[in-house]
């Protein structure tokens, strides 16, 4: 039975050692392993804190990025808006453009066309005065072939005349 209850001397050289390696580690082991774990629990919560921080910082940069995004996407929608404003402007002043230069070669048509016409009409009167003095020479010269007819002619040429004045 010796191997199951322990003898008095033995304990108390167990509890002698105990006791010194206890104080030992009191003095020199716990202060070390206390330190250690102070240390730990620092590091821990330092980078917690850090961990913290970086997700503030993430969600800030997010933020930032949101703005920064919906600011880029107004400056598109406003350069959009500039450009259509700028096309149209364009095209309706193209469109003034080509309306006032056709309405000038309209203009420019519609006066030459009269200029034709006023020729025309010069000429055709031309042709007619030249035709009728051809035809009044015809008939003047088949009339007055006669001598008798030329002195009636001159006669009541001269009875205008005198009338007249």
């Amino acid at each position: 039975m010796s191997l199951i209850t322990p003898d008095f001397g033995l304990f108390f050289w167990m509890t002698v050692v105990f006791i010194i390696v206890f104080t030992i580690l009191k003095k020199k082991g716990f202060p070390v392993i206390t330190a250690m774990v102070n240390e730990r629990k620092t590091f821990i919560d330092a980078s917690l804190q850090k961990a913290h921080e970086a997700n503030e910082k993430l969600a800030n940069i997010k933020k930032e990025g949101e703005s920064i995004l919906q600011e880029a996407r107004e400056k598109q929608a406003r350069i959009l808006r500039e450009a259509a404003e700028t096309r149209d402007k364009i095209v309706e002043e193209a469109q003034l453009k080509a309306r006032e230069e056709a309405h000038r070669i309209i203009e420019e048509a519609r006066l030459q066309i009269a200029n034709e016409k006023q020729n025309a009409i010069k000429d055709v009167k031309g042709q007619v005065a030249s035709i009728s003095v051809q035809i009044a020479e015809k008939i003047l010269h088949n009339k007055l072939s006669d001598s008798d007819c030329q002195m009636d002619l001159i006669d009541s040429i001269l009875k205008d005349v005198s009338v007249q004045k």
